[in-house]
């Protein structure tokens, strides 16, 4: 008989090997797996925008913000508070036309606003100060306004009866102003603004960027609307011959008409 000791054999698992094609199979399957499964591109046209702490600009429109169907002008771009994009005449077409007219819209404005309120108070009060004047201090004074209770101007007429020496202190006060302007509009730095003579003897210029924004917005609108009426009172006193108090009392003179 066999004796001899059994021999046991055991079979060590068969390694697989890889090869270069199963490599080459694998990686194009996560491949594939990963382009189906991530998201799809974003259209060429779309935009991203991610939050940031810093503030920013609103982009600035191809087309007037007053006039939707007309291109807005170069150099009108939101810098000054008013602006809406409105120059169909192209007045500014520079950026140092663009100043100098914006000097000269707020100084008118400034200049309407006193003469808007100006025109219907003296029509208002002329004649009865006047009056007093006389009685109380002796003085023979005559009422600047004519016989149909309208203020001088260039096309009522009149202008002739006021004194040389008032005509000569607005002449001087406003060249004084206009010197003024255009020394800050040529020898001050890009931060000027326009129409800022840094006079505010109330106080009541905001400190803060917002509150200003808001006081150059009011002051530039009520300037413009300004600006049309006293228009609209001189050719109303022209064409009617009667003065624009007297025509519409129920403005001037509510318990009294």
């Amino acid at each position: 008989p066999d004796v001899s000791p059994t021999r046991t054999t055991t079979t060590k698992p068969r390694q697989r090997t890889k090869t270069k094609h199963s490599l080459t199979m694998t990686n194009s399957i996560l491949s594939s797996y990963t382009t189906t499964m991530s998201p799809s591109p974003l259209p060429p046209l779309a935009m991203v925008t991610t939050p940031s702490d810093s503030t920013t600009t609103k982009p600035l429109s191809r087309y007037s913000q007053a006039i939707p169907f007309l291109g807005r002008p170069q150099h009108l771009t939101n810098e000054f508070a008013g602006d809406v994009g409105f120059d169909p005449l192209n007045f500014a077409s520079s950026r140092e036309k663009l100043l100098n007219n914006r000097e000269a819209e707020v100084k008118h404005a400034r200049l309407a606003m006193l003469a808007a309120a100006g025109w219907p108070l003296s029509e208002v009060f002329d004649r009865p100060l006047t009056q007093l004047l006389d009685k109380d201090l002796g003085l023979d004074l005559s009422p600047a306004l004519d016989a149909a209770d309208r203020v001088p101007s260039l096309l009522n007429g009149g202008m002739d009866g006021i004194s040389p020496w008032w005509w000569g202190f607005c002449i001087g006060l406003t060249a004084a102003i206009d010197l003024r302007g255009v020394q800050n509009a040529r020898y001050n730095d890009e931060d000027y603004v326009p129409g800022d003579y840094g006079f505010d003897p109330l106080g009541l210029y905001p400190k803060d960027e917002e509150g200003q924004e808001r006081m150059q917005l009011a002051e530039i609108k009520h300037g413009r609307l300004s600006m049309i009426a006293v228009t609209g009172f001189a050719v109303q006193e022209y064409v009617s011959k009667v003065g624009v108090v007297d025509e519409t009392p129920m403005f001037f003179q509510p318990f009294h008409f």
